[in-house]
């Protein structure tokens, strides 16, 4: 990479829900999304491939514990999963609550917005932040 990584940089200790040795949980603060998590591999890595089976493994079952927690706490209409990292080569997962009043559904959340939207879950981010430390504290990979 020719710039600093935006995912290498410590995040502001508000953004973080919980840090483990391999990744961490973040908020993504990205606008009308308020629930809208990453989860970010620790070590500088730009493909999945790059893992080995038991690191693949743990950033899954973290993926899906944040994905639980959604469903259970925030109840959406569905929860996209996406690993892009065009923009930033470094292996992170988007966990992305939609619902069918949001200002891009059916699109992609990513796509120009169809509509004004209403941000969910605001509120619900503390008991959302619990719910995901919980679902990691009982991964056993």
């Amino acid at each position: 990479m020719t710039q600093p990584c935006p995912l290498c940089q410590t995040a502001a200790a508000d953004d973080i829900i919980i840090a483990t040795p391999q990744y961490r949980v973040i908020w993504a603060n990205e606008v009308g999304y308020p629930c809208f998590v990453r989860v970010v591999w620790t070590a500088h890595l730009a493909e999945m491939t790059q893992l080995s089976t038991v690191e693949r493994s743990t950033l899954m079952s973290a993926v899906f514990a944040v994905e639980q927690a959604m469903r259970t706490v925030l109840n959406p209409a569905k929860i996209n999963l996406a690993s892009f990292g065009n923009f930033v080569p470094h292996i992170h997962w988007h966990v992305i609550p939609r619902f069918n009043d949001d200002a891009h559904w059916p699109n992609s959340s990513f796509a120009a917005p169809s509509r004004e939207g209403t941000p969910h879950g605001e509120a619900l981010k503390p008991k959302l932040a619990a719910a995901i430390v919980q679902g990691i504290a009982t991964l056993t990979v």
